[in-house]
């Protein structure tokens, strides 16, 4: 995409890159409430919700206002589940980005800039538990800025700094819900190597999945996808 420029992270980057992100992920609770309608168990859990009040009752709007009262509450739940997740990226890794980042070795964050603004991120680091690999994250773009190419190019810095680092592959993980972001990697070349439920309690009664991506740098094989 002409007139943006991919660039090392700066010290005066800090405010606008943990807003970037923040926005990014709070994006996503409407798609996590599509998610959790969308399971068998949510569907049984609202019907019989329904019905029971129904059954009890004999009121139509009894049972109508408890069910909305349920999704409003899933809703609160999910939006929670995110903020906790931000709070927590928040302090640790975008706490001090410098030092996690760019004082680390072999781990980069780079920024998008367009016209002087920050419109997006991505970063990599390298993996305690793959160690010849090099883990992508906190990708994320302004929605001005989407779908004109720059993940694509924030995407492309990335394997192109691990190749440069001698690793074997890229990997990265993401939720079932942003599936933008699993047609971009999956369009690059990453392959799913698993899918996983997120371990807490409401992860598993909402079937929370996360996936793993992987895209294995043999040179070839980069190119034709680049």
């Amino acid at each position: 995409m002409s007139g943006v420029e991919i660039r090392e992270y700066r010290d005066g980057d800090f405010s606008t890159v943990r807003e970037i992100f923040s926005l990014g992920m709070i994006e996503h609770v409407p798609a996590s409430v599509v998610h959790f309608l969308k399971q068998p168990q949510s569907q049984m859990l609202l019907m019989c919700t329904f019905c029971a009040l129904l059954a009890s009752s004999k009121s139509f709007l009894l049972p109508v206002l408890a069910v909305t009262l349920l999704l409003a509450a899933v809703r609160q739940l999910l939006a929670y589940r995110i903020n906790r997740f931000i709070q927590m990226c928040c302090r640790t890794d975008l706490n001090n980005i410098g030092k996690t980042y760019m004082a680390a070795r072999d781990a980069c964050f780079w920024v998008a800039e367009s016209e002087g603004r920050v419109v997006g991120t991505v970063a990599c680091l390298p993996r305690d538990s793959t160690p010849d690999c090099l883990e992508l994250k906190r990708m994320s773009v302004r929605r001005s800025h989407r779908h004109m190419g720059v993940a694509k190019q924030l995407c492309r810095t990335v394997v192109d700094f691990t190749l440069k680092r001698g690793y074997a592959a890229v990997v990265l993980i993401t939720a079932v819900v942003q599936i933008d972001a699993h047609k971009l990697y999956e369009g690059m070349g990453f392959r799913k190597v698993r899918e996983f439920v997120e371990p807490d309690v409401a992860g598993k009664l909402m079937n929370f999945t996360l996936l793993e991506y992987r895209l294995d740098l043999q040179k070839d094989h980069v190119e034709k996808n680049f």
